[in-house]
């Protein structure tokens, strides 16, 4: 009796376990069913979405919207801007579908786009530069120039203004400050630091640019040359993070090459000797800062004014000077972010212009001596 007792539980205790696993399969296969249920419905939802978004916004629509593609513009600026102005209904969507088709190179200018467009007319009218309207004149802002350069040599021969005004709107601190909260991202607290001789100083970006009234304001100029600087300086904005480095930082270092440099080559070069000397708390010593902190237009100095005392000069302070020194290009902003790989410490320009770079000091004197003489 007892042995059939055992029996008895332990086929009961059996039945138990089967009947249990019976239900944890039917709730495995519920949770998998449902899984699968919310997958194919985000699928569906996705592709619905994505569908959606490669066509024309409004296929009927004869409206014409004037857009303009700033100079130095990157894919991602270009697809918010036409999202924004309801030329395509997704900007993600547009940008994947560009990279995708291995399209790029779109041209700066006005454009007139339309809602009935499609992602293709709308992507070749920008590749082509086929514009809505042309410009009625355009004005070429040189790399390598200061403000006051800019001033004299561009504004004051250029537009209505002189360079006074120019000047004074530069120093205007209400305004400044009204750009620093357009342009959150990149004008930051230290354009503001009390020994920057020109808060905007680096950041009026060097291209040619297209003005499609007869007499544009000071504000516009001067928002258009941000605009650029803007998205040719923020598209390394997650490489500064990683440095751990601003725009400002980025700017500062990047005209230092503008004044120094010729060649890309060079630029990069004079990059990696910058940044060795920085490495190593060596000042930076680059003639160029000199002559910005004298505000004087000399083309040679002389050992006395290597002993000019002033913020700005890389002989008197180590480090980078408190903010640019000109306005840098592309190039020069590039060789900051990629710089040649070298151990040079010094470098020196012949007459000619050509950069001899030494690893030694004594090096160097060598080729001050080949190159320069006395």
């Amino acid at each position: 009796m007892e042995n059939q007792s055992k029996k008895e539980v332990m086929l009961e205790r059996m039945k138990e376990k089967k009947q249990e696993v019976r239900v944890v399969r039917r709730i495995v296969f519920v949770i998998a069913l449902i899984l699968l249920l919310i997958i194919g419905i985000a699928g569906f939802r996705a592709y619905h979405f994505v569908s959606a978004a490669l066509k024309p916004v409004d296929p009927d629509s004869e409206k014409v919207i004037d857009i303009t593609v700033p100079i130095g513009s990157n894919l991602d600026s270009i697809s918010e801007l036409l999202e924004e102005n309801g030329l395509v209904k997704d900007a993600r969507v547009y940008k994947y579908y560009v990279k995708f088709n291995n399209q790029a190179e779109f041209q700066a200018g006005n454009y007139g786009l339309q809602p009935s467009m499609t992602l293709d007319e709308i992507t070749e009218s920008l590749k082509t530069g086929k514009v809505y309207r042309e410009p009625l004149f355009t004005i070429t802002f040189p790399e390598g120039l200061t403000i006051e350069e800019i001033a004299e040599r561009v504004i004051a021969k250029k537009t209505k203004y002189t360079a006074e005004e120019f000047l004074a709107k530069m120093k205007d601190k209400e305004y400044i400050e009204e750009l620093m909260a357009e342009h959150p991202e990149l004008l930051k607290e230290d354009i503001l630091d009390e020994d920057v001789r020109y808060p905007l100083e680096g950041y009026l970006y060097p291209a040619t640019y297209p003005f499609y009234e007869e007499d544009p304001s000071m504000t516009l100029i001067v928002e258009q040359m941000l605009d650029a600087t803007e998205s040719n300086v923020m598209q390394y904005k997650a490489v500064l993070d990683d440095m751990e480095k601003s725009p400002h930082w980025l700017l500062t270092f990047a005209s230092l090459l503008e004044e120094e440099a010729t060649a890309q080559s060079d630029r990069q070069t004079i990059a990696s000797v910058f940044y060795n000397r920085l490495e190593k708390d060596m000042p930076l010593q680059t003639d160029p800062t000199v002559i910005y902190a004298m505000g004087e237009h000399k083309k040679r100095l002389f050992n006395k004014d290597y002993e000019f005392e002033h913020p700005y000069s890389t002989y008197q302070n180590k480090g980078l000077p408190p903010g640019p020194i000109a306005s840098p290009g592309l190039a020069s902003i590039q060789a900051v972010i990629d710089p040649a790989k070298t151990d040079y410490e010094y470098f020196l320009a012949d007459s000619t212009g050509k950069n001899h770079f030494a690893k030694t000091y004594e090096e160097h004197l060598k080729n001050k001596e080949k190159h320069i003489g006395n």
